[in-house]
């Protein structure tokens, strides 16, 4: 993997080599599990309410996605937070694939998909056609159904199309997402990612990543900077790295925000098996949230210590736990926690080796 960064001076071109080098190492730990691709997405004319009439039109944008696992295997496809990437999952991926194709995606606006025409289509009914079509491209939707992974966001999408699609979702895995997500919460996100940050050495980089992942859970430095390296992109206007995407969806957001998430009657809908992953420390999911959902729906409710919102789920006890559950039945069992794993010296072959 070759990451050159033309302009930039002497000293910083070095330490973002040296950095480069680092996060590299830890790519090629991925290599032949993982098969980068793209669909072209269709954004239709009803998901563009806030265009004007004469400037609506159909049109296609790429939805990039990391695919892992075999082809004919069943099917897991995970959705990241408002702000995440794809290979944010990469960990969780190569342990499921040993029996299950896992398919991570980048939102519209994020990573490598491509951006929408107009700030105003940043919403949860396009964000639920962009898994709908997804789905369709990879010929799940119809023919079986397929396990959803949500994180944050992608957990509440998660729940609006098990709502409205149930027989296209076999289980649902809510990495520390329910149906209600108190808008205070909300808003101190969105006046963060709202804010265009420049990253103009990778301690910089180190420094913003660790404030915004702190309550991650226990996360390795090795990780931080992969999960780091792929949430941005060297800008040459900036002569710095910037995050991986459109400010408009972060904008639009920030607008989003102005209320608390309330999905419960969807979540009334939904029929699935269900795994709740819960950061202890989560200032997104509450007891008192986790209590309804129970009192609705029978699910498996996960506890994982000294971790808030949302785990990284790189942790092989978490990936562990998330496959022993897919093999299983379904059925809802009493509440546990899932112990942190002790780290490893050294990262090991990910061959289907499991992850840590």
């Amino acid at each position: 993997m070759r990451l050159v960064h033309d302009g930039a001076h002497d000293d910083a071109h070095r330490l973002w080599h040296a950095h480069d080098e680092a996060v590299a190492r830890l790519v090629d730990r991925f290599r032949g599990l993982v098969r980068h691709r793209s669909f072209d997405y269709m954004q239709p004319l009803r998901l563009q309410p806030g265009v004007p009439a004469r400037l609506r039109r159909v049109y296609a944008t790429p939805v990039a996605y990391a695919d892992w696992g075999p082809a004919d295997a069943p099917l897991v496809v995970c959705a990241g937070g408002v702000a995440n990437t794809a290979m944010r999952f990469a960990f969780l991926a190569a342990e499921l694939s040993r029996d299950h194709r896992v398919v991570c995606m980048d939102w519209l606006g994020r990573g490598r998909s491509g951006w929408l025409a107009d700030a105003s289509e940043y919403a949860m009914p396009t964000y639920v056609e962009q898994l709908r079509q997804m789905l369709a491209h990879l010929g799940d939707g119809a023919r079986r159904p397929a396990t959803l992974l949500g994180s944050s966001l992608g957990g509440s999408v998660a729940i609006e199309f098990a709502a409205r699609f149930p027989k296209r979702v076999a289980r649902l895995v809510l990495n520390d997402v329910g149906p209600s997500i108190p808008r205070a919460r909300r808003q101190r996100r969105a006046e963060t990612l709202a804010r265009f940050h420049v990253f103009r050495t990778p301690e910089e980089l180190s420094r913003r990543v660790g404030a915004a992942h702190k309550n991650d859970g226990p996360v390795s430095e090795e990780i931080r900077q992969f999960i780091a390296w792929h949430q941005t992109r060297w800008s040459s206007e900036n002569a710095a790295r910037v995050y991986r995407h459109d400010p408009r969806a972060l904008l639009a957001y920030r607008e989003a925000a102005r209320a608390s998430v309330d999905q419960w009657q969807a979540w009334q809908r939904v029929c699935c098996p269900v795994l709740l992953l819960h950061g202890m420390q989560s200032d997104a999911l509450s007891a008192r949230t986790i209590a309804r959902m129970q009192r609705t729906h029978p699910i498996t409710v996960a506890h994982i210590p000294d971790t808030g919102h949302t785990p990284v789920l790189s942790d092989r006890n978490q990936t562990r736990c998330i496959r022993e559950w897919l093999h299983g039945d379904g059925r809802a069992s009493p509440a546990f926690s899932i112990p942190h794993a002790v780290p490893r010296e050294a990262w090991p072959s990910l061959q289907h080796a499991g992850t840590g």
